[in-house]
């Protein structure tokens, strides 16, 4: 047995159950790296040969976020050169994109404090514009071309969803809206399918937001799912010509906020009991139920519910396995969740260029994470019925 396979065999039996995946990413990632080092350098770890082409000298470390929790790497780093780890490679446009907002912020003299403090500890001490340029658009160019890249075959749903980000105009912070729109193709694979910032959420900012969707290819689209923006609905039925479902989690709250605090738990499940039923018929008609129970207590609640009947049940009339991922917006939520916790280090955006280069870079990594996961986020046999034109697999051919 060779000594990495001894290691890994003791690591295994020692660990502890719950640290033993971050451990073995750890082990697989510093095995993962001798080896990239060792052919970039062209010699093993305290090998003597004629053949080395650099030398080693000592390590970085760095912490690496995982599914499986933080990681700690060391990694090497050479007398002569520079070695990155090749699976690191798809968040290094990120980790450039920030550090370029950060110090185009500084450059412009518009940074806080700690802004400053994190240009120092970058090792940015001496930036020039000049260097700053350069970086900003080595990112744009690749951001560019990722958001207005061709959108190519079916979508069948589109989640959109906007989220705020201060940014720096004429003297003024204010506050512009990113629209991120998330879509699932016919082979049920997800792609972040475009972005845009504008001043509001105002129906003309939706219906530009769609068309330049529509001009760069998208179709196919038969539900839009979103939270109750203003204009939305109006912009999806004028652009796209299909349903829309609005977020069922935002109706809750909003339909909660009807209630008294005493007895918003009782009212939630009772509105739960619509969505608990096996097809769309039979939801509408709890739906009505519902509404009708509430309406002598609850007035307001129950004209809420009889406005939004259509829009909340619309993921209802879709295959059963894709409505926990149609009812509500938390599939975008999360990825908004994720840019707002990148962009906090910002927090003040220079200009609306530097938004565009951090979140766009963000996205463009989420889309690279979702390309290489093995599993679908959809199945091919549950969107053959939505799909104008489904995917068959056909059977081998057999050969006598």
């Amino acid at each position: 047995m060779t000594k990495p396979m001894m290691d890994l065999k003791e690591l295994v039996e020692k660990s502890a159950d719950a640290d033993l995946l971050r451990e073995m990413i750890g082990f697989a990632a510093e095995r993962l790296m001798e080896l990239e080092v060792g052919a970039k350098t062209g010699a093993d770890y305290h090998q003597k040969t004629s053949e080395r082409k650099a030398q080693r000298n000592g390590y970085r470390e760095r912490d690496w976020q995982t599914r499986a929790g933080n990681v700690e790497l060391r990694i090497p780093k050479l007398r002569t050169g520079s070695y990155f780890p090749s699976f690191l490679e798809p968040r290094r446009a990120t980790e450039k994109a920030l550090s370029a907002v950060i110090q185009e912020a500084y450059v412009h003299g518009v940074s806080t404090r700690s802004m400053d403090d994190l240009v120092q500890a970058m090792g940015g001490t001496g930036i020039s514009k000049s260097q700053v340029s350069r970086l900003c658009e080595e990112i744009d160019e690749r951001v560019d071309a990722f958001l207005t890249r061709p959108i190519d075959g079916e979508w069948p749903y589109l989640w959109i969803d906007a989220t705020y980000l201060k940014v720096r105009q004429g003297g003024r912070i204010v506050s512009v809206a990113v629209t991120i729109a998330v879509g699932v193709n016919t082979d049920g694979r997800r792609e972040v399918l475009g972005m845009s910032i504008g001043p509001s959420e105002a129906e003309t900012f939706w219906t530009e937001f769609l068309r330049d969707l529509v001009r760069r290819g998208l179709c196919g689209v038969k539900l839009v799912i979103s939270d109750a923006h203003e204009g939305i609905k109006a912009s999806v039925a004028r652009v796209l010509n299909t349903s829309w479902q609005r977020c069922r989690v935002h109706f809750q709250r909003n339909a909660l906020a009807h209630a008294g605090k005493s007895s918003r738990r009782v009212v939630s499940a009772f509105i739960a009991t619509a969505f608990a039923q096996p097809d769309h018929a039979a939801a509408k008609v709890q739906w009505r139920n519902v509404a009708d129970q509430m309406r002598s207590k609850l007035p307001r609640l129950s004209g809420l519910m009889d406005d939004a009947e259509e829009d909340v049940l619309a993921y209802m009339t879709f295959p059963q396995q894709h409505r926990t991922k149609l009812h509500s917006t938390n599939p975008i939520e999360r990825l908004n969740g994720e840019i707002k916790r990148r962009t906090d280090v910002v927090g003040i955006f220079p200009n609306e260029a530097a938004i565009r280069r951090l979140v766009g870079a963000i996205l463009m990594e989420q889309t690279e994470e979702w390309t290489v996961q093995r599993a679908r986020y959809m199945t091919l046999e549950t969107l053959a019925p939505v799909c104008d034109d489904p995917i068959i697999s056909l059977p081998a051919t057999q050969t006598d």
